[in-house]
């Protein structure tokens, strides 16, 4: 199977990797970078996601194991790309440069999966990643 992440080249301090789409249009929100309209509708965005695409539990206690999320290159996991037109919008908007990671190995030990995604931590040093900017 097939994995990939959305991210930017910024790295994450928890993680030690690139952080994720969804923390950095999160981000622009707290730094009220967004216009009024434009956070109004990353709250809604933001409802859709969380309704529609599982929170893995670990991050209600701050993600302690540093887990990283990698979508599956599933039907799923395609789908749900296909919904994050408004959080790549508004990163080329706001001159964040988004990356589009893919590996066709399990990127690390699986923590928690689900149908769209998995988390994983441990990942191998000589994990074969395939990077380009979106």
């Amino acid at each position: 199977m097939k994995y990939f992440r959305v991210h930017t080249s910024d790295i994450a301090y928890l993680t030690q990797q690139p952080r994720g789409i969804f923390t950095t249009v999160g981000k622009l929100v707290d730094t009220k970078t967004l216009s009024e309209e434009e956070t109004a509708e990353y709250w809604k965005q933001r409802e859709y996601f969380e309704e529609v695409l599982p929170v893995p539990p670990f991050y209600k206690d701050g993600n302690p194991d540093h887990a990283i999320t990698w979508f599956k290159e599933t039907e799923d996991g395609k789908y749900i790309w296909n919904q994050l037109g408004f959080y790549r919008d508004m990163c080329f908007t706001y001159g964040v440069k988004l990356f589009k990671s893919e590996c066709s190995t399990l990127p690390g030990q699986i923590i928690y999966e689900d149908d769209f995604q998995i988390a994983v931590i441990n990942q191998p040093a000589d994990l074969k990643i395939t990077t380009k900017e979106i």
